[in-house]
């Protein structure tokens, strides 16, 4: 099973990024689970026909020890297993806690042994990468990490805290940085801008995502360009993204040091 963690800064189109990446693993034979990781638990929408299904926590404290897998597991495009963590009541507590708790609940009803994915996809927040927002990194549940980037400051400021973070937990065998994924805002000298960031970082670019109204029309559509569009360039962007995403990660054993 290939983990792998998305991270980015709020509003970069991570969550976009990462449904297309699943669906088009999903389209090519592979069994996909993405675990939406932030508080607003909309990661998983354009896999689920737009809609908004029932969180971890949510339904954690609807239901307690009566919590089944089939309430926080659901199906959408192309069979990818779909989750969200979700937050906290709003005004009260920690959305980083909030995924810590989601996590040892998929844990402890032994979520990946019943489904059987071939690779999980972690999307997660980026703004703040504190002990929660960094568990996917910090306790081995993912051994890969791509950041999804633009050219524009904050974003690359980002980019910078969590290949920060990536470092400090790396030395204890945790996960490895791949890769930045450039999501194309067209700013002037984007792609220079972002390489030399990731010159900076000691990480490489290893896709670009061009600036698409498709990806707006898929998104006003409930659903991925793959589901949304018959026709699109930008199923060969994202068919490209997932053939190196399986290019660069790691088996079980970690045998192909290749990020």
């Amino acid at each position: 099973m290939r983990k792998i963690a998305i991270y980015g800064k709020g509003g970069i189109g991570k969550s976009t990024t990462t449904s297309n990446l699943s669906a088009a693993l999903a389209r090519k034979g592979y069994r996909v689970m993405q675990i939406g990781c932030d508080p607003k638990a909309d990661s998983t929408k354009g896999l689920m026909g737009g809609k908004r299904i029932p969180t971890v926590l949510e339904q954690l404290r609807e239901k307690g020890d009566e919590l089944k897998l089939t309430d926080i597991v659901f199906e959408g495009y192309g069979g990818v297993l779909c989750v969200e963590s979700g937050g906290p009541t709003p005004g009260v507590g920690c959305a980083g806690r909030g995924i810590i708790s989601a996590f040892e609940k998929l844990a402890e009803l032994k979520a990946f042994e019943t489904y059987q994915p071939d690779i999980v996809i972690y999307d997660v927040l980026g703004d703040v990468v504190c002990g929660g927002f960094a568990m996917p990194i910090r306790e081995g549940y993912a051994r890969e990490v791509f950041i999804v980037s633009s050219g524009e400051m904050m974003a690359l400021y980002a980019a910078n805290n969590i290949a920060q973070a990536i470092r400090n937990f790396g030395k204890r065998g945790y996960a490895r940085l791949c890769g930045i994924i450039l999501n194309a805002r067209n700013i002037a000298d984007e792609k220079e801008i972002v390489q030399k960031a990731a010159d900076e970082i000691g990480t490489q670019v290893v896709a670009y995502v061009p600036r698409s109204g498709d990806i707006q029309k898929a998104e006003a559509g409930g659903g991925t360009v793959f589901e949304c569009l018959d026709v699109s360039p930008m199923h060969a962007v994202y068919n490209d993204l997932a053939d190196r995403v399986l290019t660069m990660t790691q088996d079980e054993k970690g045998a192909q040091e290749v990020c």
